[in-house]
């Protein structure tokens, strides 16, 4: 067997020659995996310094495509209703919100709490009128009681003091519980709904799952800044200088025009240069954040890949250059934030010294007047607060803007999918089949324990399926055309990078295709529900994920109404009972964080009995005998195919050949194109890929050769 030749047109894969022929087709060599990186290649060029992975490669599973906001998930959503549907009548696409869009999108999910907002707006406003009364009252209660009056004359200023005192304390925490109570109930609603479109979109192969966090949790958290720190404190400021102005002109006209005058240059035209020197590097601040998280994830769960490959100093240096410029971003907002607040002292002083000489040209008397220029210098205090505000509103922005771009999207499907043959009505039931047949119950199940009728068959269509993850980048799918019809089981093999789980990511409606269909029954699967698909195909997928919770929680994710009985059916064809069976809290056994508790056999084995528990029409198994010995892969692989219901349809993805015999086709991917197709027997007495990996893994098993990358 002869070294294959190198491979020049897949930019994804290292440029070496590496083993394997040509297939008798004429297709590109297959066999593509770089192995160990020579001495020549000590650092592989995906992660070279500046050349870190930010995207998946095409064999990974993307996170999923378009934006929806349909699967709110349970948890702790308020006594009232998340509004229902995306909010578009008004809002910019997706990715593109900007400007008042942003923020309309947003509050429109605050109509439901509008009077608690309302509410706390007008608590603010009291609050910061009875400290303004109080300065005033309380000067002219000093500078009257210089002169020694009669003590009643003081009575009514005395009561008044103390309580304007304790009615300020008063209204703040008033203020502050209403408004926060109104806050955190929308905050609930913004987070799961945002939860909800992270979890349902798809299309967006590029998203990290450290910029989903920050989204769900930093920039979720912008929107609370901005009913509580930008529009309640401003709107109660604008109001309080509006009182303050009234208040001064009832002593004297010019003052009150003095005072007005420094209201607008504190309440206006400073907010205004406070936005204009921190809008460019606050708009830098929210997305440097994201990339900063995705570091931190990287770091973490890639410590060892890292490590393996001598990357770890150069992942720690981009990382390291980020902070260090969201650093100077941040620490120039603070001068820039030091600098108009000093500006605001001065204004407040030059607006008190200008009222103090306006009421003496105009005859008030000195009391009076220190209440004027007590009184200038608290309302320009409180008209400062609209400096904070805007100086916060320009740090939002880019959060906003990112939390809006997944509160809008197109309308989701909402239980309307259409029926094959009409192209309306309802999509086909869990437990009906499209023409309306009970299907049969799930193999294994013991009659009458509570087993329900499983879905029956349908028929999918893969037509001349394109996915290309990159612009310029070698497609993961190029032109695969497949059909899968009910009852059918058909193994996809290949080499790494083949586009294998990219085949998996669009037949679960994970990926858009960018050319071609995918058909459930004559019907596009992205025309479904995406409630409603899963129902009908799913299974195990590439990383699926094992919750922090007990063996009995994580399966019965596949199905919560299953039975003990059923239980036990799935983890037996799984190969699990036994392990759950030894351990002392039996189904109850807690797993750890992702499964941490598990072998990397059994936490596989957990995710497969889930899968089979679920028992879809369409099976998707993507590698479900992955850290199994070959014995028990073997095994475990027959024991799953034989619980398959009949009339169910088998998609398994797999690098070992070993037990594909009684598949009806195997198909054989190289590059995102088929390039073999066939039964097992014809695919090994063909010459190509499917029968040199054949012997190749069948010699090495028996320990006649040992293979090496």
């Amino acid at each position: 067997m002869s070294p294959g030749p190198i491979v020049p047109d897949r930019p994804d894969q290292p440029g070496r020659a590496v083993p394997g022929g040509v297939s008798a087709d004429g297709a590109t060599p297959a066999a593509r995996d770089p192995g160990p990186p020579t001495p020549a290649e000590a650092v592989p060029p995906e992660l070279a310094p500046g050349a870190l992975p930010t995207e998946p490669t095409p064999d990974e599973a993307p996170p999923a495509g378009p934006v929806t906001d349909e699967a709110i998930p349970a948890g702790p959503v308020t006594d009232e209703a998340i509004p229902a549907g995306p909010v578009t009548d008004e809002a910019v696409p997706a990715g593109s919100a900007g400007g008042v869009r942003a923020e309309r999108t947003v509050l429109r999910l605050a109509r439901p709490y509008l009077g608690r907002l309302v509410g706390a707006g007008l608590l603010a406003a009291a609050t910061e009128f009875a400290g303004l009364a109080l300065m005033a009252t309380a000067t002219w209660l000093l500078m009257s009681a210089a002169g020694r009056p009669p003590l009643d004359r003081l009575t009514v200023a005395i009561v008044a003091v103390r309580a304007l005192a304790i009615s300020r304390g008063v209204f703040r925490y008033t203020e502050r519980l209403a408004g926060h109570d109104a806050v955190l109930r929308m905050i609930t609603d913004v987070r799961a709904r945002v939860f909800g479109t992270l979890a349902a979109r798809r299309h967006t192969p590029s998203q990290r799952s450290g910029d989903a966090l920050s989204r769900l949790v930093s920039d979720v958290e912008a929107v609370q800044d901005l009913l509580l720190r930008v529009l309640v404190p401003g709107a109660a400021a604008g109001l309080v200088s509006v009182l303050a102005v009234g208040g001064a002109a009832l002593i004297s006209l010019p003052a009150a025009g003095v005072l007005a005058a420094g209201l607008l240059v504190a309440g206006v035209a400073l907010p205004a240069l406070a936005t204009a020197l921190t809008r460019r590097a606050a708009d830098e601040v929210a997305p440097l954040r994201g990339a900063l998280a995705v570091d931190a994830v990287d770091l973490t769960h890639g410590a060892a890949d890292l490590a393996a490959f001598g990357a770890t100093g150069a992942a720690l240096a981009a990382a390291d250059r980020r902070a260090r410029h969201l650093a100077r971003l941040e620490r120039r907002l603070a001068a820039a934030g030091f600098a108009v607040d000093a500006a605001g002292v001065l204004v407040g002083g030059l607006t008190a010294a200008a009222v103090v000489v306006v009421a003496l040209r105009a005859g008030v008397g000195g009391v009076l007047v220190g209440v004027l220029a007590v009184g200038a210098l608290a309302a320009v205090e409180v008209a400062l607060a609209l400096v904070g505000a805007a100086r916060q509103y320009t740090q939002l922005r880019a959060a906003l803007e990112r939390v809006a771009a997944l509160l809008t999207g197109p309308a989701p499907a909402t239980g309307a999918a259409p029926t094959p043959g009409t192209g309306t009505g309802t999509a086909p039931s869990p437990a009906v089949g499209a023409a309306g047949t009970t299907g049969r119950t799930r193999a294994g199940a013991p009659a009458g324990a509570g087993t329900e009728a499983a879905p029956s068959g349908h028929d999918v269509r893969f037509d001349e399926v394109t996915v290309r993850y990159r612009t310029g980048a070698a497609p993961a799918l190029d032109r695969v055309s497949l059909d899968l019809p009910a009852g059918r089981r058909v193994g996809v093999v290949g080499p790494s990078g083949a586009g294998k789980s990219t085949l998996a990511a669009v037949l679960t409606g994970a990926v858009r295709p960018d050319a071609g269909r995918v058909s459930l029954d004559g019907i596009d699967v992205f025309a479904y529900p995406a409630e409603e698909l899963p129902r009908a195909i799913g299974g195990l997928l590439a990383e699926a994920y094992v919750f922090h919770a007990s063996v009995r929680e994580n399966l019965l994710l596949g199905r919560p109404g299953a039975s003990e009985a059923e239980l036990t059916a799935a983890t037996r064809a799984a190969g699990l009972l036994d392990w759950v069976r030894a351990q002392p809290a039996g189904w109850d056994t807690v797993v750890g964080e992702e499964g941490g508790q598990l072998s990397g056999g059994q936490r596989q084995r957990l995710a497969l009995a889930r899968a089979l528990l679920a028992a879809p029409a369409v099976l998707v198994l993507d590698e479900p005998t992955e850290g199994l010995d070959p014995a028990a892969a073997d095994a475990v692989l027959a024991s799953a195919l034989a619980a398959t219901p009949a009339g169910h349809s088998v998609l398994l993805i797999s690098h070992r050949l070993s037990g594909l015999a009684g598949l009806d086709e195997i198909v054989v991917l190289d590059a995102g194109r088929v390039v073999q197709r066939g039964r097992h027997a014809e695919l090994v007495a063909r010459p190509g890929w499917y029968r040199e990996q054949w012997l190749l893994q069948a010699a090495a098993e028996r320990g006649y050769l040992a293979l090496t990358p």
